[in-house]
This record gives structure tokens, C-alpha cells and sequence, in this order.
């Protein structure tokens, strides 16, 4: 399980889409994200998972890789689905005691279900293709206009980036002291759910305790090399656009004119 915690990873590599800007891949993942609240039809459905089929593909990271990231939230994605599929008015189909499963809770589940799947695809697959650093300066340079009304952007950002940091180095952690505990005679597998969960506490105790340490070492290291913010910082590689970012900009805006298309007049 702790394998399969792959959200906000970086996955290494020489693709197209890890060389854009990640200005262009903040705005194509927001452009996604918006277009999958858009009408919903099996038509709308189809054109995004088409738009992210391509876009997987053209960033070389492996399918496996990326939908082994939908086990850590499996249980949040069946939870809202059957919540939706039992609590939804409508035609009754099957009756449970005194629940009720309903053709258009049915629906609704699926369509919730397939959204949420692409949504958790579409958001990881930026932070699969672009390094903490990249997306820090990018969405400093993406929201710097929200400077002129005393906005922290900068320091939004690096918290962010801090965050993305501390997942992987966090779940390794974890697993390292699942390792331990486990040679130490601790069983995380068998046993009542009572029974498992004080098992934890020998888990999330040193975990917590991990986690204050590396911030305070972090901090420290922060103040150390005279870190006070944005005010009079410059950047060593400063985000320039390239010609294929601008081709990237024409396709998201090809995309998401079909998308408006689709769902605001040709389903109407």
C-alpha cells in the first residue's frame, strides 16, 4: 500500500510534456478540471478521456504507474459512489432493507465515479511531469498579478512546494518504520479492527515525530542561508515560453471550445 502512494511523485523523464513550461501545464490542468464539471454525457465523458489518453501518452509515464495512484483513495471514491447510488431519488430498482438503489442514483454514481477517476488521473499527471521547483516558480509567475493586492503568492507557492516535497519523503518514512515495527512482532494484517488500529499507534507516534523534526531542520536550514521571502530574490533560471508552449496553449484552447461545444449546444 505504501507503494502505491504516488501522488505528488516525480516521475523522471524526456517527454514533451515535461518540458513545457509549467505555466502551460497549470493552465491545461485547470482547463481540464473545469471541463469535467461541464454537462454530463457519455459524449463530454469520452472527449476528456480522449484529451487525457493523448496527453499520457505524449508524457511517456507509465499507465501502471500513474492509476496505481487511485488505491490510496479508493475508499474516498467507493464511499461517494455509494452514497450517491443509494440516497438519490428517482425510478426504484432494487430495494435493501430500507435503502433503495434508483435508476438515476445509479447514474449519477457512474458519472461521479468516472469523474472523480479522471479528475485524480489528470491532477497527478501534472505533478508526475513537473518537478516541485517547476511548479513553484510557475505558479508564483501564473498568480503574480495578485501581488498588487498583498497576496503572499511567493510564499504560497513554496509552501506548496514544501508539501509536494515532504509526500514521498514522508511515505518513505513510513514504510521504513512499518519495517520496524513488523520485525518487532507487530501484525498490521490480522486481528480484529480494534485490534489493528491500536497497532497504528506505534506507527503514526514516530511518524509525527519524523515530520516535526524534518520541519524544524528545514526551517532551520531556511534562516540559515538568510531566506525573508520574495522581496529581492532573483531567479537562476528564469520560465521563458518556447514555441512549443505556444502550441500547447492552442491546443488547450481547441480543447476546451470543443468541450464548450459539446456540452452547452450540441447536448442541448
Amino acid at each position: 500500500m505504501i507503494r502505491d502512494i504516488t501522488i505528488g511523485q516525480y516521475y523522471k523523464s524526456d517527454s514533451m510534456i515535461h518540458k513545457l513550461d509549467p505555466r502551460v501545464k497549470l493552465f491545461g490542468t485547470l482547463i481540464y478540471v473545469i471541463t469535467l464539471f461541464f454537462y454530463k454525457s457519455p459524449i463530454t465523458y469520452a472527449a476528456s478521456l480522449i484529451f487525457l489518453g493523448i496527453v499520457i501518452a505524449l508524457s511517456t509515464v507509465p499507465l501502471s504507474f500513474i492509476l496505481r495512484g487511485l488505491k490510496a483513495v479508493f475508499v474516498i471514491l467507493l464511499f461517494s459512489v455509494v452514497i450517491n447510488m443509494f440516497f438519490i431519488p428517482g425510478e426504484a430498482l432494487v430495494h435493501i432493507w430500507k435503502l433503495t438503489i434508483t435508476k438515476e442514483g445509479i447514474m449519477t454514481a457512474v458519472y461521479l465515479g468516472v469523474r472523480l477517476v479522471m479528475l485524480v488521473l489528470g491532477t497527478s499527471l501534472m505533478t508526475f511531469t513537473t518537478t516541485p521547483n517547476e511548479l513553484t516558480d510557475g505558479l508564483e509567475k501564473s498568480l503574480g498579478f495578485l501581488k498588487k493586492i498583498k497576496l503572499p503568492i511567493h510564499e504560497m507557492a513554496m509552501m506548496m512546494s514544501i508539501a509536494l516535497r515532504f509526500i514521498p519523503i514522508l511515505t518513505e518514512e513510513l514504510g521504513k518504520i512499518m519495517k520496524a515495527q513488523t520485525a518487532r512482532g507487530v501484525d498490521f494484517e490480522n486481528g480484529s479492527m480494534i485490534h489493528r488500529i491500536k497497532n497504528m499507534v506505534p506507527i503514526i507516534v514516530p511518524l509525527f515525530v519524523a515530520a516535526i523534526r524534518r520541519a524544524n531542520d528545514l526551517a532551520m536550514a531556511m534562516e540559515s542561508r538568510c531566506y525573508h521571502g520574495s522581496e529581492g530574490r532573483t531567479k537562476m533560471k528564469p520560465l521563458k515560453y518556447e514555441k512549443r508552449d505556444g502550441m500547447a496553449y492552442i491546443f488547450l484552447i481547441v480543447f476546451l471550445g470543443i468541450m464548450i461545444y459539446l456540452a452547452f449546444f450540441l447536448l442541448r
